[in-house]
């Protein structure tokens, strides 16, 4: 019998990857009656040169240009890309090959997009952060703590007006940032520029009265020409950010916004919403991870990364290997969950943790975490018993405890630091669910 099918040439597990190969790990499930060979052909097949049948004809050159699977440990599978396969600059291309057709094979009862390790050739050819870890810290001339912000809750639904008074708020309770939440763009009840119109006069004020420097990430997602408009008019009012939803966005808008943000020195705080459609199942889709990844490549300067203690899933593990992953400078290979990855000239960026903290939370979250993140208390300060602002000023205090390891309880007998201990009384250390 003449061979049809031709998977199995993609399999090689004595193939040794070159320096400038392209490093993928996926999680596989074959379907029944499809032998585990055939789904590791059809994975590496399929995201690179392949087809169903074998071809009349093939140049030569082909074979140079075949994916190779060469490393498989159980349900897990290592594929080596040749470099000549991908596009310089071009996020989306890379996203079509390595995350594209194969989630769709009927040889597949399940797949998942672990990690990607990028050669240093591929990864120059990206701008990465703007301003990263350290710019933003020389801005906000904050360097022993965690930057913080918070979102007006409920995330939706208050007048620009509104909006920009709770931002107010917050900022006299000492945070660095207010921020919009993921659903809020530019809405009848609240126009996205009447909004930054408002929240500049508020900053400004509240920079006049605390000394400090105050900024927000104001949401600009959109179709893409408008999100260059609201881009430019958030630097017209003297903002260092904007935020975009990276995620809903997708790879080509965030680089143009890259782009346009970076022209204007301005950093981009990303908003990870519908992450979860694509990582939440753990046998398929792809990790958080891979999504933090290639958005920091593109040049985000923050992303939401979890907390493990809040309201949304997320380990521990994932939480500490998204932040490796967006601090480092040179990431170890650890487990099966991360690939090393050398970022060379690309900045550190900020992980962002956020939802359902309040501050009794604050230790656990500095525990996992460290100083280097942005920490988003919002519904923690907003449902404080005295409001707003004493909310935010319990939060400071919490951070100020933690960084003199003192005990919140023992903290807050103090009596200058009344608003932790309102707040200790309502939530205590309570992990919201």
């Amino acid at each position: 019998m003449k061979k049809v099918e031709w998977y199995h040439d993609f399999i090689d597990l004595k193939y040794k990857p070159k320096k400038n190969d392209l490093k993928v790990l996926f999680y596989f499930e074959p379907n029944a009656g499809v032998t585990k060979a055939d789904a590791i052909g059809r994975i590496a097949s399929e995201s690179s040169t392949g087809t169903w049948t074998t071809l009349f004809k093939l140049p030569p050159r082909m074979k140079k240009l075949m994916a190779t699977a060469y490393k498989i440990e159980g349900n897990f599978v290592h594929v080596a890309y040749p470099f000549d396969l991908w596009e310089k600059g071009n996020m989306p291309q890379l996203l079509s090959g390595i995350a594209g057709n194969i989630f769709g094979m009927k040889a597949l009862k399940n797949l998942r997009l672990v990690d990607v390790s990028l050669p240093r050739d591929y990864i120059k050819n990206f701008r990465g952060p703007n301003l990263g870890i350290s710019g933003l810290r020389k801005y906000f001339r904050v360097y022993n703590r965690p930057l913080t912000g918070a979102v007006p809750k409920p995330k939706i639904g208050f007048s620009a007006e509104e909006h920009a008074q709770i931002g107010f708020e917050t900022w006299l309770g000492g945070f660095d940032c207010v921020k919009d939440d993921e659903n809020l763009t530019s809405t009848s009840f609240n126009n996205f520029y009447k909004r930054v119109v408002l929240m500049a006069k508020l900053r400004d004020k509240a920079e006049k009265e605390t000394g400090e420097i105050k900024d927000a990430f104001i949401n600009i997602t959109g179709e893409v020409e408008e999100m260059k408009k609201r881009a430019k008019f958030l630097h017209e009012h003297g903002f260092k950010y904007a935020m975009i939803d990276v995620v809903t966005c997708g790879a080509a808008s965030v680089q143009t916004l890259r782009e346009t943000l970076g022209d204007m020195e301005m950093a981009i705080h990303a908003h990870r919403a519908m992450h979860a459609s694509f990582d939440r199942n753990p046998k398929h889709g792809m990790t958080m991870e891979f999504i933090a990844k290639i958005m920091k490549l593109i040049g985000v300067d923050q992303i939401h990364s979890g907390t493990s203690v809040g309201k949304l899933v997320g380990s521990r593990e994932e939480v500490l290997s998204i932040a490796n992953i967006l601090r480092e400078t040179r990431v170890k290979e650890y487990k099966k969950i991360l690939l090393e990855q050398d970022w060379g000239n690309i900045k550190p960026a900020f992980p962002v943790t956020s939802g359902g903290l309040h501050p009794g939370l604050v230790p656990n979250v500095m525990n996992i975490y460290g100083k280097e993140m942005i920490l988003l208390v919002s519904g923690g300060i907003h449902g404080h018993p005295k409001g707003t602002r004493a909310g935010a000023k319990a939060t400071m205090q919490a951070i100020e405890a933690t960084n003199k390891k003192i005990s919140l309880e023992e903290f807050a007998k103090r009596s200058e630091n009344v608003e932790l201990k309102q707040a200790l009384e309502k939530w205590g250390r309570m992990k919201p669910e």
